[in-house]
């Protein structure tokens, strides 16, 4: 459990080109060299090209947009990740730090890394990650552990969205996931926190991050991740 709980996943992210894209636009490109006649390939591509193209300008307005308004950005006072309980009932938590390279690698943030164990039952320690981040319009943004995960090595077995209910009773979405990794299971519940509002859609955090820049003049937010061993 260490590795996955010690350092974040989203440090080991590295884009990577989709094959069967470029296959396809070599493909196209090819064909676009022997014959005048536009095929119905180009034809779908020009207009993939065309909706890219708006998105891309529409995503460029908004960022200077947000750039243009971040000498207004308000950073409301708030307690550190820290005043978090670090005893939950027969529940204890124990502190990790987080290494240079690592924090160079996640950016200007707050970071709570914390295992949980019960001493009085047998059950396997929880592992807490909080990456919580004042801004995010100078590039330090949240990344997906749907990305990252894979990234370290660790593959998705099951994926699906569940509710998680609160002490008021009220619920919210959180994704739960099973990884494997060199025959270790791992069960890791996340979720993305800002502004009283809980999401588990990464597109729709961005989609929030975005309006709530604009509507509330802030871009904080945070991930919200837990991870726990799964034994046979």
């Amino acid at each position: 459990m260490a590795d996955l709980c010690r350092v974040p996943d989203h440090a080991f992210c590295a884009p990577r080109p989709d094959p069967a894209y470029l296959e396809e636009r070599a493909a196209g490109e090819t064909l676009c060299a022997v014959t005048d006649e536009p095929s119905e390939n180009e034809r779908r591509h020009e207009g993939l090209s065309l909706r890219f193209a708006a998105a891309a300008v529409f995503m460029g307005a908004t960022a200077l947009l947000l750039q243009a308004r971040s000498r207004a950005e308000i950073f409301p006072p708030r307690e550190p990740l820290s005043s978090l309980p670090t005893q939950f009932g027969s529940w204890a938590g124990e502190d990790f730090s987080l290494d240079q390279q690592t924090r160079d690698i996640l950016g200007a943030g707050e970071f709570l890394l914390r295992d949980y164990t019960n001493s009085s039952e047998t059950q396997p320690p929880v592992g807490l990650f909080i990456a919580y981040f004042p801004t995010q319009k100078t590039g330090d943004t949240i990344h997906s552990p749907n990305h990252c995960l894979p990234g370290a090595g660790w593959v998705p077995t099951q994926r699906e969205i569940v509710q998680l209910s609160r002490p008021d009773g009220s619920s919210f979405p959180a994704n739960r996931y099973v990884v494997s990794k060199a025959g270790d299971r791992e069960l890791v519940i996340y979720w993305y926190q800002a502004h009283d509002r809980a999401i588990a859609n990464e597109y729709w955090s961005k989609y929030y991050l975005v309006a709530d820049s604009i509507r509330m003049n802030r871009s904080d937010g945070a991930l919200v991740r837990m991870i726990t061993p799964m034994y046979p």
